[in-house]
């Protein structure tokens, strides 16, 4: 290996989280040129702004689950709350500002509508932990389904249990590709440089011993609405983004099922690993329409799949393959090198 390649190595350029980013980077800009080519059926272009939806909820609730340790059963209120807020807000603008600059502003303005939620929620709620906090979050995101259910206010989209008409707003996938792709990498960005910083440190911290870390005077509840109220803002926002895609949502949409089905996105792809909440939002959110051609077995497919991912999890030797191959294994192994190279050359 070259003197150059050693030092880059040696600089810590190239970790686990830099190489995740450019590969998703690489793949959008892949599948960006396919479909603007005309080389991606209308199936799967349509496909892509859930999926990307999906990854940003993955990746935003791994925040909460992985690097804090919480359980969060609520994340599908707060991406409702970001939707029906922003959307609403477009559909007042329609006309009065360009949709280049509309989408990305009413996509802020749902996340940190999402955000003020996730403190109201998260003030009571955070002062619990364990299954406690899940039963709470479960709650709070059953009650904001309800409350949106019966929003019916006139002059506005809202229209109570027919839900949200977002169809004077409603853009095809090819239109939303960009601000989708755009959402994804600043998630990924935002929360990795998170999960680096003196705050990532904290709430690790508070993850590994809640009580060492008050001792030290790390102030739990102020990290943990941190990280609750920055999940529910990228939640939120990719709410207006999904809002976009569909003529009409419906609160209904986003009850606990969808909560779980976000958690178990995290759980597959490993707790605290952005790369496998990625990777798992992909695989089970392409599965299905992979499978609907055998709509008859598509959900039991599905399930089986489910449960084999999480048997293999389990296993032992396949903990220590996935541990070999992964990035972060093929990192450490750099890392072992490298040291190994400083001990020969100061012996």
């Amino acid at each position: 290996m070259s003197m150059g390649k050693k030092n880059i190595l040696r600089s810590g350029f190239f970790n686990a989280d830099r190489v995740t980013l450019l590969t998703v980077t690489a793949v959008f800009a892949v599948m960006a040129v396919l479909v603007y080519t005309g080389n991606v059926g209308r199936q799967i272009q349509n496909m892509l702004t859930s999926v990307a939806c999906y990854i940003v909820l993955a990746v935003s609730l791994n925040l909460v689950v992985g690097l804090l340790g919480e359980l969060s059963l609520g994340h599908a209120g707060f991406m409702s709350v970001g939707l029906f807020t922003g959307c609403t807000v477009a559909v007042l603008l329609q006309g009065k500002l360009p949709a280049a600059v509309c989408l990305p502003l009413c996509m802020v303005i749902g996340g940190l509508a999402a955000a003020l939620v996730g403190l109201v929620v998260g003030l009571p709620a955070l002062r619990l932990g364990g299954d406690y906090l899940a039963i709470v979050t479960l709650g709070c995101g059953e009650i904001i389904k309800n409350v949106l259910t019966n929003l019916n206010i006139k002059g506005t989209p809202l229209q109570g249990a027919l839900g949200i008409d977002t169809s004077s707003i409603r853009r095809n996938s090819k239109d939303l590709l960009p601000y989708a792709i755009l959402l994804v990498l600043l998630t990924m960005l935002v929360i990795m440089n998170f999960k680096r910083s003196k705050h990532g440190r904290a709430i690790m911290a508070i993850r590994d011993n809640r009580i060492a870390a008050e001792a030290t005077g790390v102030n739990v509840v102020y990290y943990k609405l941190m990280v609750f109220m920055l999940a529910a803002f990228f939640a939120g926002a990719a709410g207006v983004l999904y809002g976009y895609s569909l003529p009409v949502v419906q609160a209904d949409t986003f009850g606990y099922n969808m909560s779980i089905e976000i958690l178990v996105i995290v759980v597959l792809g490993g707790m605290g690993n952005i790369g496998g909440s990625i990777l798992a939002a992909i695989v089970l959110r392409a599965l299905p329409e992979a499978l609907r051609d055998f709509s008859d077995y598509r959900m039991l497919a599905y399930s089986v799949l489910l449960i084999a991912i999480m048997l293999l999890n389990e296993n032992k030797r396949f903990k220590a393959w996935k541990s070999r191959f992964s990035l972060s294994g093929w990192f450490r192994g750099l890392r072992r090198g490298k040291a190994g190279g400083k001990e020969a050359d100061a012996s």
